[in-house]
């Protein structure tokens, strides 16, 4: 997919803004917003062919934030909501944002099916490793031991791997990034809304109120990202003195291996482009029916 060059673009970022943020000073939402307002300028996306879905939390609110059709959805259902457009307006580009409690918690169950079903879409998760939006519950990404006002003692429970556990689901598309690296994510983004089927983004991102340990985004040293000529380039701009490693993306043994220190690595874990797509797959099944028999089947749910 080529840019558009400056004299060549109808729409600039401004024409993806709306209202102010609301969000806490430093939060990484507003780097995301940033990005996401920055890859829909680059790539010259429509504001009146795309629509925004997000479930509840702190990133529930990006929808706000883009100016295209949104829907701030209930908690957790962002996925099943999405779905329905999939089937119905395939003309659309469609991406969720959601965030470690709405995606791996409540939604945890939706995450499944959407996984399974492969529908075109990107879910770009949010994880700052807490509720933040509730003001700093335990979320299923804490790392044990971290203070939180549900565990004021300090988490228990071994945190949920995010990519191990969605690449165990059969994902067709998993990647990671950080919020302050910009032009990976922007990298990253590209790669995931090119991507026939469900493309799942991880975002590590800061929540300096609630959860200030979570990432050390002042330093590079303690990650690592993964090129490969099928993924995406290191950002040595914003991650100067980060490793860099070489990861086939097909290679599903690898991406577990690397899965096991899933905030050290940053880059495409795993793509695999020839699985069907439900939605398409549906769609197809509808197109082939007769028409007759079309109306019949409407006729037995008729109220």
């Amino acid at each position: 997919m080529s840019t558009p060059t400056s004299q060549e673009k109808k729409f600039t970022i401004k024409d993806y803004k709306t209202a102010s943020p609301r969000w806490c000073a430093g939060c990484g939402d507003y780097a995301v917003l940033v990005g996401l307002r920055k890859y829909l300028s680059d790539q010259q996306i429509d504001p009146s062919s795309m629509v925004n879905i997000s479930g509840i939390g702190c990133s529930g609110r990006m929808p706000h934030y883009l100016n295209t059709f949104g829907i701030h959805s209930i908690h957790g259902r962002p996925i099943p909501v999405t779905l329905g457009l999939a089937l119905t307006r395939p003309d659309l580009t469609l991406f969720i944002e959601s965030g470690d409690g709405d995606a791996f918690s409540i939604g945890g169950n939706h995450l499944i099916h959407g996984i399974n079903k492969n529908f075109n879409t990107v879910l770009v998760i949010l994880d700052n490793q807490i509720y933040g939006l509730t003001k700093s519950q335990t979320s299923p990404t804490t790392k044990t031991g971290v203070l939180t006002s549900s565990e004021p003692t300090g988490a228990k429970m071994e945190a949920v791997n995010p990519i191990r556990f969605m690449l165990g689901l059969g994902a067709s598309f998993v990647a990671s990034t950080a919020d302050w690296l910009s032009n990976h994510f922007l990298d990253i983004l590209k790669k995931a809304h090119e991507h026939p089927g469900f493309a799942i983004v991880h975002v590590s991102q800061r929540c300096p109120k609630y959860n200030p340990g979570a990432y050390d985004y002042k330093s590079s040293q303690w990650y690592t990202f993964m090129e490969h000529e099928n993924g995406v380039p290191a950002d040595q701009k914003f991650g100067p003195d980060a490793q860099i490693i070489q990861h086939d993306p097909s290679d599903l043994e690898k991406a577990f291996h690397f899965a096991q220190e899933p905030t050290k690595y940053y880059g495409l874990f795993y793509q695999d482009a020839t699985r069907a797509c439900y939605d398409a797959v549906i769609r197809d099944q509808v197109a082939q029916t007769p028409q007759k028999d079309r109306s019949q089947l409407l006729d037995r749910f008729e109220i």
